[in-house]
């Protein structure tokens, strides 16, 4: 199926599996049929949505909010179909931003049909929130997620029975396989054309809630009329008994002056009405996935089980996190860097040749060509030569996401997060900071605690981000190629300590209180699919794409004409840049790099930290060019063959490096690194101007200081103001001069430098 454009239609292949055909056109003027997914974090739903609309998803955010929305239109045997996919949630209680969205789209939005993806084998734990879809009186049609698992692990599933004892109807599907969404999609259109004959039955949460809810119903019904035509009424007198903060707020009705049945529920049970509700829908949870599940008598110890022994071992666990974290970064490294090196080659070769062609062709200005060389290619390519590195590090951090081990990775890091006052949850954005620090910090929202949402935010940029990784690379790459892995995971997990450090003292000092327990889910461990990874890492490594084509483009350009302003200025150190460059560089020197084009280069970089490299990229291009210029320009035929031939050498280098890293030989690093020499004049330039130790200086002070622009905002729109990014900006400068100045003077004292 696709997004709007390209309407298409389920077919089935010979293997019996779903497969994606195309339809005619949607008619004009067709009724569209929405359609709602809701389901827990890890019951395949996403994989479920993408399998039905694949990479042509529409993805914006929910009206006010920064949470992600995502929808797809498309024809099914000749129906409109509107797909909605709301944030994965737990329940429907308003505790975090995702539940409250998930909750407001269904109750004011009243989708046709509401698409309950629940994983089979997890069966009670996912029927608590079919439970309280049901209660809106929607009609609900359940797709029973990873069926194949569950048949595996011997459990027995009466479909026939959950169907009657629920009223919805409940299809098997394997979303990684994409079976069984033919008959999901048929079953959707039949539950919307008809909900009268789909609606869910009413279930019973025993007499007294009964009682008292049909009370405040009636009052509902008699004295709020406008109220039951806008929401689900039982639903609303539900939600008024519990005391819903969020449902009063918005109908104005305080529950206790509804029914007197509400005091005597609390007086006869000796608890609060909230939690009486969820035991109720606990109860009916537990109760059916006995009615309708059959396990195998004789438990085997699942695979699972057996992995975790080891993996969540107090004392294994840690280290084999780190073990795991080094081996993504080495083999990011390894695969990326040939590709990485074509593309540096490729740009700074015929793609140059190519522009100043065209830009000769058509008689520009010697300032036009000097500004598409110089500041758009020099300064964007710069960037784009680690296009590569960043999709590589996001295939394999997905990976890792997908498999289950990263939420095993935050339930490890439980206790160590217990000492800086934060629980494992926590975790988790600032793992997602290793992606990009700004929707890290927009993950905060799930933590129920604001203290805890503000102290995660303040560490997440220590977290380094792919935004970071051109300027590792070209650094690693010219003074660590033979070590390339192991310096490149130092830096994460010095992030990651540096994080602990000042949790512990922001702990101490302006977050005081204790550290709240969690309880976390840990899915099987599973083998994702190329396609879902493909897909996922696409999502993650295009906005790198869109920053490179919108504002890099346009801050190399401003970089550009700083450089070359006053006009007509004959050494790029008395331009604008130059100048500020060396105002600031005597800060610099401590920690050695005290020369203007480092200290330039980390002014453009506040803006994003890409940039650091392709300001550097314009800085030193001119030294770059009169060796360019003695070579005999090759001819396009040649170029276009030099195009094909390196990228199939880039194939092979990637293949090597990868076999090198499971032990076996290959090329060495030093024939590897002469290579790279060749093809990468930066890296040679930035040999003149660094050392290794102040190299690694460098790098680690781009590593601490300040967020980048774009996650200062997220601070403001996620917490209101600019003081936590004020606090933010202050600490991390402090801390990455002070890390940087004891990594250089350290390493001249004990003999490095």
């Amino acid at each position: 199926m696709r997004a709007a454009g390209a309407d298409t239609g389920v077919r089935k292949n010979g293997e019996g599996k779903d497969t994606v055909a195309p339809t005619r056109p949607a008619a004009a003027g067709l009724r569209t049929i929405t359609i709602a997914v809701a389901g827990n974090p890890n019951s395949g739903k996403s994989t479920l949505i993408n399998a039905l609309a694949g990479t042509r998803l529409h993805v914006g955010n929910w009206p006010g909010v920064t949470v992600e929305k995502k929808e797809a239109f498309f024809e099914f045997e000749g129906k409109r179909i509107k797909i909605v996919d709301l944030p994965g949630t737990y329940s429907l209680s308003p505790y975090t931003q995702e539940e409250v969205i998930a909750r407001d789209y269904l109750v004011q939005e009243a989708p046709d049909v509401v698409v309950n993806v629940v994983d089979a084998t997890n069966l009670e734990r996912n029927l608590y929130l079919t439970v309280q879809l049901m209660e809106l009186g929607i009609p609900v049609l359940m797709a029973l997620n990873i069926y194949d698992e569950a048949e595996q692990k011997g459990y027995r599933i009466n479909i026939r029975a959950m169907e009657e004892m629920l009223g919805v109807t409940v299809v098997p599907t394997v979303a990684t396989k994409k079976t069984g969404l033919h008959e999901l999609m048929r079953a959707a259109v039949a539950v919307a054309e008809d909900p009268l004959h789909h609606k869910p039955k009413h279930l019973h949460y025993g007499d007294d809630i009964e009682s008292a809810a049909r009370g405040i119903e009636e009052r509902l019904v008699r004295e709020y009329p406008d109220l039951v035509q806008k929401y689900p009424v039982r639903w609303l007198a539900l939600k008024l008994m519990e005391g819903d903060g969020h449902v009063q707020e918005k109908v104005r009705i305080d529950s206790a002056s509804l029914n007197g049945s509400v005091r005597h529920l609390q007086e006869a049970h000796g608890e609060d009405i909230e939690s009486l509700m969820a035991d109720a829908r606990y109860a009916q949870a537990s109760g059916l996935t006995r009615e309708v599940l059959t396990k195998p008598d004789i438990r085997k110890m699942e695979m699972t089980e057996k992995i975790d022994r080891i993996v969540l071992n107090r004392f294994l666990g840690i280290p084999i996190f780190l073990a795991a974290m080094w081996l993504v970064f080495k083999l990011t490294f390894d695969v990326s860097q040939p590709f990485a090196d074509w593309l540096d080659a490729m740009i700074t070769g015929p793609f140059t040749r190519w522009a100043e062609a065209v830009v000769g062709f058509i008689g520009a200005p010697d300032w036009t060509a000097s500004l598409v060389t110089e500041g758009v290619i020099a300064g964007v390519g710069s960037v784009l030569v680690f296009v590569p590195v960043i999709f590589a590090m996001m295939f394999f951090i997905t990976f890792l996401e997908g498999s289950g081990y990263m939420a095993r990775a935050a339930f490890v890091m439980d206790r160590a997060m217990h000492a800086i006052g934060l629980h494992g949850k926590s975790f988790i954005p600032m793992l997602l900071g290793f992606g990009c620090n700004v929707p890290a910090i927009y993950a905060t929202r799930t933590l129920e605690n604001p203290k805890d949402k503000a102290l995660t935010a303040l560490l997440i940029p220590l977290m380094s981000c792919g935004a970071r990784l051109p300027v590792y690379v070209v650094f690693i790459g010219a003074f660590f190629a033979s070590s390339a892995g192991t310096v490149l995971w130092s830096l994460y997990v010095m992030g990651i300590a540096l994080a602990v450090l000042m949790g512990v003292i922001f702990k101490r000092t302006l977050f005081k209180g204790e550290a709240p327990m969690f309880i976390m889910e840990l899915p099987p461990y599973r083998m994702p699919s190329f396609r879902s990874l493909m897909i996922h890492t696409w999502e993650k490594g295009k906005h790198f794409l869109i920053k490179a084509g919108t504002y890099i483009l346009a801050v190399s350009v401003l970089v550009w004409f700083l450089l070359n302003l006053p006009w007509g200025v004959e050494s790029k150190k008395d331009s604008y840049l130059g100048k500020v460059g060396q105002v600031i560089s005597p800060v610099f020197a401590p920690l050695g790099f005290g020369n203007w084009e480092a200290s330039s280069s980390l002014i453009s970089g506040l803006i994003a930290k890409e940039i650091v490299v392709g300001t550097m990229g314009e800085i030193y291009v001119q030294k770059t060019e009169t060796e360019e210029e003695k070579k005999e320009t090759p001819s396009f035929t040649e170029d276009l063959k030099e195009l094909g031939t390196s990228f199939a050498g880039a194939l092979r280098d990637a293949a090597t490096n990868v076999v090198s890293t499971f032990g076996i030989a290959t090329m060495s690093a030093e024939e590897s690194s002469e290579e790279v020499e060749e093809r990468t004049p930066l890296r040679e330039t930035l040999k003149q101007q660094f050392g290794p130790l102040s190299a690694y200086a460098f790098i680690t002070f781009v590593l601490l200081y300040m967020p980048c622009v774009v996650a200062a905002i997220a601070m403001k729109h996620e917490f209101g103001n600019w003081n936590l990014f004020g606090i933010a900006f202050v600490y991390q400068m402090v801390l990455a001069w002070g890390v940087a100045f004891i990594i250089y003077q350290g390493g001249k004292l004990l003999g490095l430098g």
